[in-house]
């Protein structure tokens, strides 16, 4: 067995996180007071569409490193009454005049996120041309619009008055600030919201992004019509242009979200719903049939040789989608260099068991580092989930949409109810994590506190498999006779083992819970109650969504 133990200079202490309890319904995000904005909306009478719409926009305000309207997703809704599953396609789309010319291959660059070449001064992953037209306002105004309750207006109050508010800068802001500060640096208006003075907003500061709050205002008054093809759209287009960008106004016209069955998957008399092959979707239902074959009937709690079948399935569907993509030959060792990369998940359950998983992106942290300055939005870096060589099925062609992503946002339901939620953010880690949870649920019974709070693996077809030290003996021996291990610790950051959020519903008693994962301080669960903006010195208003 070899390893790499970084375990006596990791961090001193054991991560946990509370789970939201309530038989009216619960919501989960990477931000609690995203998720209070959210749970709001239960606790006004709406449904869990309306409370993953509030959630997701109010998280511009509160993460906007991770998410926002400049970016895309997937959504899976359960609908209750209707027993089906529905799942939304929003993701980017390249502008129509897209060229091959202008992302020349740099073979000094490391690759993106998805595993590509990275080009001539990182045009597709930082500035103005790592922009794709931007899904996000389509795919919220459409669930909104198709399956939620409430009027726009109210769903996006929380959001607007966190923007009006400003971004409370504690130390985990700072911490994505600094990280990304170079990348900030390069574009004028970031540079001046996130480092002021030149250096990472510090602790205990508020930073306001000029011109969000009326943004976020002009779609709750006229939607995603304003935002494609009316007077945000021609705001929009100008900075773009202006940038370096080759979105145009026909591009952004022609911008449909895509609304489908979902794949299914079957485990163990559950039924899991998720977004497809162009998500993480099929690598997932590739997981568990390899692991349900390895392992057709699992004893009462998991023992090595369940982490080991979880491993090698990891491992072979990861081999699998590395062929489709065109990222590795089918005799290719597979070890690479993994790539960091950012989104935020979110779940949300209500009493009449209406469900709902929703991942959205910037794709890395920050996204292209490009803040509109007409707007406030916080634009994607989403050209790098394309790649700049010709010939490949992932390849850039003007007006293509994203058509290989890890998102895996997922819905499982037995017996015509739904059970859990689940979905996380971290590029590559994302689907592993995922699988791994509703395994654990599925396989042992666990409940999802359980499962969210248990050792986690990690493995990508990548030449080594990642194992948490919390793990016992017996497991890290039996992991360690078949493959290179790393021994990583669960931490805040870099969160080794993605970012998991999950809500589920118990049936018999109508108890739903929401949980984030313990390396996310600002994350967490909520229950139905008023949401109550708080200013820094407590005597903020309250909002009535």
């Amino acid at each position: 067995m070899a390893t790499n133990n970084i375990l006596a200079n990791g961090d001193n202490w054991i991560l946990t996180t509370p789970t939201a309890r309530s038989t009216h319904g619960a919501v989960a995000s990477q931000h609690r007071m995203a998720a209070q904005a959210g749970a709001a909306q239960l606790d006004a009478g709406g449904n869990a569409i309306d409370a993953i719409v509030a959630t997701a926009y109010a998280l511009n305000a509160v993460e906007p490193w991770m998410c926002g309207l400049g970016g895309a997703g997937f959504m899976v809704i359960w609908l209750a009454k209707e027993q089906r599953a529905v799942a939304l396609d929003f993701q980017g789309v390249l502008a129509g005049d897209t060229r091959l010319e202008d992302y020349p291959v740099d073979p000094n660059l490391p690759a993106t996120p998805m595993g590509f070449p990275g080009v001539v001064d990182n045009a597709n992953i930082e500035g103005y041309r790592s922009i794709t037209v931007p899904g996000a306002v389509a795919g919220l105004d459409h669930a909104l619009a198709r399956f939620g309750t409430r009027p726009r207006s109210a769903v996006m109050a929380p959001a607007i008055a966190l923007a009006e508010r400003g971004l409370h800068v504690d130390w985990f802001t700072s911490l994505q600030i600094g990280v990304c500060a170079r990348t900030l640096a390069r574009d004028p208006v970031s540079n001046s919201i996130y480092l002021p003075g030149g250096h990472p907003a510090t602790p205990e500061s508020r930073l306001r992004i000029p011109n969000l709050a009326d943004t976020l205002r002009e779609i709750a008054e006229d939607g995603a019509a304003t935002f494609y093809r009316g007077a945000l759209a021609e705001k929009i287009v100008g900075d773009l242009q202006a940038g370096g960008s080759r979105i145009s106004r026909e591009d952004l016209a022609r911008y449909e979200v895509l609304e489908y069955e979902p794949m299914v998957a079957e485990h163990r008399g559950y039924t899991l719903y998720t977004p497809g092959e162009v998500s993480g979707g099929l690598r997932q239902r590739e997981m568990l049939a390899h692991a349900l074959e390895a392992m057709p009937i699992p004893l009462e709690k998991p023992t090595p040789e369940t982490w080991l079948a979880y491993a090698e399935a990891l491992e072979h569907c990861w081999r699998r989608h590395k062929i489709r993509n065109g990222v590795l030959s089918p005799t290719d060792s597979g070890v690479d260099g993994e790539q960091g990369a950012c989104t935020s998940s979110m779940s949300s359950v209500d009493a009449e068991g209406n469900m709902v998983a929703l991942t959205y992106t910037l794709l890395n942290r920050f996204g292209s580092g490009v803040t509109l300055p007409s707007t406030g939005m916080l634009m994607n870096d989403s050209v790098s989930y394309f790649d700049p060589r010709p010939g490949y099925p992932t390849t850039m062609v003007g007006g293509k949409r994203i058509n290989s992503s890890n998102m895996c946002p997922t819905v499982v339901v037995k017996e015509g109810e739904a059970r859990f939620s689940v979905g996380a953010s971290g590029g590559n880690l994302i689907m592993p994590a995922v699988t791994q949870v509703a395994a654990l649920m599925m396989d042992f019974g666990m409940s999802v506190e359980e499962a969210v709070h248990h050792p986690r693996l990690d493995a990508s077809y990548r030449g080594s498999v990642r194992v948490d030290p919390r793990f016992d003996a017996e497991t890290l021996t039996r992991l360690g006779k078949c493959f290179e291990l790393e021994m990583a610790q669960q931490l805040v950051f870099p969160k080794l083992y993605a970012c998991v959020t999950a809500v589920s519903r118990d049936p018999e008693t109508g108890e739903c819970t929401g949980i984030n994962d313990p390396t996310q301080p600002i994350g967490g669960g909520a229950i139905p109650a008023a949401f109550t903006l708080e200013s820094l010195d407590g005597n903020g208003p309250k909002v009535r969504p």
